[in-house]
């Protein structure tokens, strides 16, 4: 007859796992897990590069409209460096140029903090007729509908076309300060209608783009005539 638990005793609960081999456990499946993230990350890696960087051909072409190709500098204490040679950080100035190889202006990035979000984006400048080209939003997180109409509101867009960014008589900044002003109310050179529902993100634009040129335009003045020189 076979040996059979006592009658009226609860059966016994099996041992416990122990603690080491849980935490064994749960760190496999955190490794595995890490190793697959890190994986999908390096190999969409070159992908998102790639998108980004026709993403910003793209605006450059945009805001520099003459120009079928750009190549990117970056501005030194001794002038414009080819971006692939530059041994320091700096502005980057990404020169345009024509079916000709002739340069036909220059994109410069610009950011400001907008109602939701850091606004940047490219603008187009000429140093022949020291204006503004236009503008094309780079990164953007404004209210749909609203604080968007930077990038949507064709009025707002155009009013940056040939818009006047000449240097003092001094040549240490702005003739002229290019401001936001109430919509309809643009009068003087350098004057931007702001946004109806978007005063907050079209005035941050607006400031950006003035403390960019504001800094960046005398620096560069000395330098535009080396990149007509860029091949």
């Amino acid at each position: 007859m076979s040996a059979e638990q006592p009658t009226g005793q609860p059966p016994q609960p099996p041992a416990p796992t122990p603690s080491a081999r849980l935490i064994a456990t749960l760190g496999g499946i955190a490794l595995v897990a890490g190793v697959l993230v890190v994986s999908v990350v390096e190999w969409t890696r070159p992908m998102i590069e790639a998108n980004r960087a026709q993403a910003l051909q793209e605006a450059v072409l945009a805001v520099v409209p003459d120009a079928v190709e750009s190549r990117a500098f970056v501005l030194t204490d001794t002038g414009l460096v080819p971006a692939e040679q530059a041994q320091a950080d700096g502005p980057l100035v990404h020169a345009g140029y024509d079916a000709q190889g002739r340069f036909t202006g220059a994109a410069l990035e610009a950011s400001g903090r907008g109602y939701a979000d850091v606004i940047r984006f490219l603008y187009g400048y000429d140093p022949e007729c020291q204006c503004i080209l236009g503008i094309s939003v780079l990164q953007s997180q404004e209210t749909p509908g609203l604080g968007d109409r930077i990038e949507t509101d064709p009025d707002f867009q155009a009013s940056f076309e040939g818009l006047d960014a000449s240097l003092n008589e001094q040549g240490t900044g702005l003739a002229h300060p290019i401001r936001a002003v109430e919509p309809g109310e643009s009068d003087a050179p350098g004057e931007i209608d702001a946004i109806t529902g978007a005063t907050v993100s079209s005035e941050a634009v607006v400031d950006a783009l003035h403390d960019s040129a504001d800094d960046l335009l005398p620096r560069l003045a000395p330098h535009w005539s080396s990149l007509e020189r860029s091949e």
